[in-house]
């Protein structure tokens, strides 16, 4: 009975203040928080009642409100977010109702190296994007330049791997999104698509961007109606920096070391006639058949294996009397580096017996010429447009010599085969891009692109000597293919994005969000390849050549001579192929909030494509067209539910579809360093793509976060490589089978786990890691049906190539600051990818393999003063070994070996 009286009493007491809630005077702040240098609405900025534990923060848009009862004439109200100076602003209470504020946050200074001193930059920060990501309505992951710079991270497409779900193919700028490869994902540069500037993929070469140019990196895994529909895994968005400040001017430099190239510091070769810096002209020789006419050398030249670095960055901002800004910022930098692997390099038989047994060594070496400009002009708070312009310049030279059995031309493991490769790329970005606010409910956004890659492959050579003991000395293989080879692929594109947003009901809290808009892409690819054979004459099979002079052989008065004769494809004409593709889009989105707690983006997207792939080559001499065309109807639905203020749930379920790409259409051999020949299939074409996905995600507090993703998808007519029935067993592009599945789970972590000094000294912690399965059935039937390929494929199901089961990112950081501004920060970074499959098996044979291979990184970043910093990283450090395996029925073969060395760097800046 006691108790009844005192719930009675406390049930009483409840009632008695709640009825005085009611009926006293309350007030709603209504308000938006913008940056002060750009009017950009900052989300996820905090906004609390001054002296009070009461509470919220801003929406996507900047915008929040804050009910109160009234406590006095006026009140204060704290704006704060990472990296800006808290702003205070009073507001009158008298008379209750709704009161409208406006708050204008200021950047402040931060202590931290890797996020320069701009207004704009701070919103990359870890925290910055973890409070965006909390309060997106779509699925989408980033990583900012503060974790990238703390990670030590070089270059995109590594900063995409540490990311969950992520891989990247070893030796290889490809990247894999929960296991699906370069034909299943998009790349974009500030939301416009970008070329590619390799010939047999769809996407560039993500190692070509410098993270010295990011702000961000965002990576969208579940599809909505706003994104290009030839999408299944995964489309990487860089967003490049831009500038808002009084004045930066800072300088880097520094060097590079791999400890493999040092070791062959006295003994290091590298091919002749191309540029230190990257820079090298395309020339075909003009009389190539007639006389022997090529303008670089054959034989190696020694260098010294030393590489490094230089940046420079600079901006400004100017304020004009209209109150209107110009924003400009300008960075350029330029990298090198070497790089020295060996081992085995086989081909094996069903038995496994060795079909090809060779040890191979190789010297390469990599530059990067990056250039960044851009213009940001705000016209007043709701009207902004930018130019962007961008270069890169990026050049691979490799030097490899290949010792032992190749069959028939070098039975008796006394082969010795040299390939000299060089490859430079070139990419022009030109942008304009534009915000604007029509009015209260109206927004406008728009953006047009023209890109233009250049990719250059400038006198490749390939030249096959044996050891003859008749004579002592080696010889030309003389049944061997002994070339120079020449190719060129220029391509261009052009992108325009248009998308109109309406805000439904309440204009200052809209009940919805309906956007409608158009994107269409225009690419155009132009290839062509000359290959300039070199066949010995019958009387001088036995003539001895030196390998490191060979131009002692092939010369102008030996081909005067008769020693050898010169030949090409149809006469002195290219091989060529040529690529149109046209994507007009109309899409439509509609956020709605169906309840306080529950948001639905619905969208639907119509893709009108057509893709047109002409050809003359040496396996179609007379030429060929091929073209398709799709109307294809995307619907996607996204649902997030907020349990609460640190808790999320989200659904994302999609249809979309992925083209077989312009090279895989194209009836032309290719032989990569690997010496795998690669060539088209006419026959090719599209796969459909069914999505789902279920994520939570619980953000404990400003800096952490927890994340487990579901995810499946089904894949309809799948693209695979496999080996089809061929004399050199060539490997090609197939619909592989009916369908295959993709499903898996994904854990992410972002922890504090420590703190103290006054919260200056911070050790933290993340990891994730993603399992999942693939599986796909092979149909060999099915493959003869739809081309003119004969496969005998060794299993009738496998995994996805190029999938990894597990994929594990982990990394601890320390940091110190003090109160000088001085800091130091040390992290340490592990990735592990597991097995995975690299082509498929055929004819008893089995597939090839990838085994798993664990990675450790060290990264030191200290700043001195607040102007002069030293960095220092230690990469790959426990170096191990990279296997390729075929698993034969009657073991595992090693087909494939080397290890590329650990990889420190050395560097200092200075803003000045």
């Amino acid at each position: 009975m006691i108790q009844f009286y005192k719930s009675f009493i406390l049930c009483l007491v409840l009632f008695t203040a709640s009825i005085n809630l009611v009926f006293s005077q309350s007030v709603i702040i209504k308000g938006k928080v913008l940056d002060i240098d750009t009017y950009q609405p900052i989300a996820g900025a905090t906004i609390k009642l001054a002296n009070s534990a009461l509470a919220t923060t801003t929406d996507t848009n900047g915008e929040f409100d804050l009910k109160i009862q009234e406590v006095g004439e006026e009140f204060g109200i704290v704006a704060s977010y990472v990296g800006y100076k808290a702003e205070s602003t009073l507001v009158k209470t008298t008379g209750g109702g709704t009161k409208q504020v406006s708050i204008l946050l200021i950047n402040e200074n931060s202590t931290i190296d890797e996020v320069v001193v701009t207004r704009r930059r701070v919103q990359a920060s870890e925290l910055a994007l973890l409070e965006e990501r909390r309060l997106a309505t779509l699925t989408v992951e980033k990583i900012g330049a503060q974790e990238l710079s703390r990670k030590g991270v070089g270059d995109v497409a590594t900063a995409v791997t540490k990311m969950s779900g992520i891989s990247k193919e070893d030796g290889s700028s490809q990247v894999f999104v929960r296991g699906l490869g370069d034909r299943y994902n998009s790349t974009a540069l500030n939301g416009l698509p970008i070329p590619s500037n390799d010939p047999e993929k769809k996407n560039i070469d993500l190692d070509l961007f410098s993270t010295d140019i990011v702000e961000y990196i965002s990576v969208d895994k579940v599809y909505n109606a706003s994104m290009a529909g030839d999408f299944a895994g995964g489309n990487v968005d860089i967003y490049s920096k831009n500038y808002s400040g009084d004045g930066l001017f800072s300088v880097q430099i520094g060097t590079s070391i791999n400890t493999n190239s040092i070791n062959q510091f006295d003994n290091y070769y590298l091919n002749q006639g191309h540029n230190l810096f990257g820079f090298s002209p395309y020339q075909v020789p003009a009389n190539a058949l007639t006389s022997y006419d090529f303008q670089n050398s054959l034989n190696p030249k020694k260098v010294s294996p030393l590489a490094g670095n230089l940046g420079l960055q600079v901006g400004k901002s100017y304020t004009f009397n209209d109150d209107s800004r110009l924003n400009l910022f300008a960075t350029g930098n330029f990298s090198s580096g070497y790089e020295y692997q060996e081992g085995i390099n086989k081909e094996i038989d069903a038995q496994g017996d060795n079909v090809n047994d060779l040890t191979y060594r190789r010297s390469t070496y990599k530059t990067n010429t990056t250039g960044l400009f851009n213009a940001n002009y705000t016209l007043k708070p709701n009207q902004t447009i930018a130019y962007n312009f961008m270069f890169v310049n990026s050049s691979y030279q490799a030097r490899n010599v290949f010792e032992g059995k190749k069959r028939d031309q070098a039975d008796d493991y006394n082969g010795l085969l040299q390939r000299g490769t060089y490859v430079q790329n070139k990419l022009f970005v030109n942008q304009l891009l534009g915000n604007h606010k029509i009015n209260d409910r109206i927004d406008l956004n728009w953006g047009a692109s023209f890109d233009v890659v250049q990719s250059d492959m400038p006198d490749r050579t390939w030249f096959n000597l044996k050891y003859d003991p008749n004579v002592d000395g080696y010889t030309v293989i003389g049944n061997a293919s002994n070339h120079r080879y020449y190719q060129s692929l220029i391509e261009d594109e052009i992108a325009v994005n248009l998308a109109a947003k309406y805000k439904i009901g309440d204009v200052d809290k809209p009940k919805g969000l309906f956007t409608l808009g158009y994107s269409g892409k225009f690419k155009k690819r132009n290839f062509e390849a000359i290959q300039f054979n070199f066949t010995i004459n019958g009387n001088n099979f036995s003539t001895v050549v030196d390998p490191n002079n060979l131009d002692g052989f092939f010369n102008q008065p030996n081909y005067e001579s008769d020693f050898f004769n010169i030949s090409a494809f149809s006469q002195n004409t290219p091989q060529t192929y040529n690529g149109d593709q046209k994507i007009h889009s109309v899409f439509g989105n509609l956020e709605y909030n169906l309840s306080e707690k529950l948001t639905s983006v619905l969208g639907i997207r119509y893709d009108k494509l057509s893709q047109m792939v002409s050809w003359r080559t040496q396996l179609d001499g007379n030429g060929g067209t091929n073209t398709f065309s799709r109307n294809e109807f995307l619907p996607s639905l996204n649902l997030k539910y907020a349990v609460n203020e640190k808790q999320n749930l989200r659904l994302g379920a999609s249809k979309t579809y992925t083209l077989p790409q312009f090279k895989e259409r194209a009836p032309f051999l290719f032989e990569d360093d690997d010496l795998i020949v690669k060539y088209g299939n006419q026959y090719l074409y599209p796969s459909q793509d069914y999505n789902l996905d279920l994520k939570w995600e619980f953000f404990p507090k400003a800096s952490e976060l927890v994340s487990v993703t579901l995810f499946g998808k089904y894949i309809v007519d799948p693209i695979n490589e496999t080996f089809v029935a061929s004399s050199s067993n060539d490997i090609s592009y197939v619909n592989i089978g009916d369908h295959g599945t993709v499903y898996g789970v994904e854990f992410e972590l972002k922890k504090d786990l420590l703190k103290f000094n006054n919260d200056n000294d911070v050790l933290s912690g993340g990891l994730n890691f993603a399992y999942m399965r693939t599986n796909q059935e092979l149909d060999s039937e099915k493959v003869a049906r739809e081309t003119n390929f004969t496969i005998n494929l060794t299993d009738n199901t496998s995994s996805f190539t190029g999938a990894s089961d597990l994929l594990i990112n982990g990394d601890l950081s320390y940091s110190k600051n003090w109160e000088s501004g001085a800091n130091v920060m040390a992290t340490a970074v592990y990735s592990y990818y597991s097995d995975k499959i690299y082509a498929l098996g055929s004819y008893g044979k089995g597939n090839l393999i990838d085994k798993g291979v664990g990675m450790l990184d060290i990264v030191l970043r200290s700043k001195i003063t607040k102007k002069f910093g030293i960095n220092f990283t230690a990469k790959n450090i426990l170096n191990p070994e990279f296997k390729r395996i075929q698993a034969n029925e009657n073991g595992d073969f090693p087909v494939l070996t080397y290890k590329r060395g650990a990889f420190f760097n050395l560097g200092l800046n200075y803003n000045f």
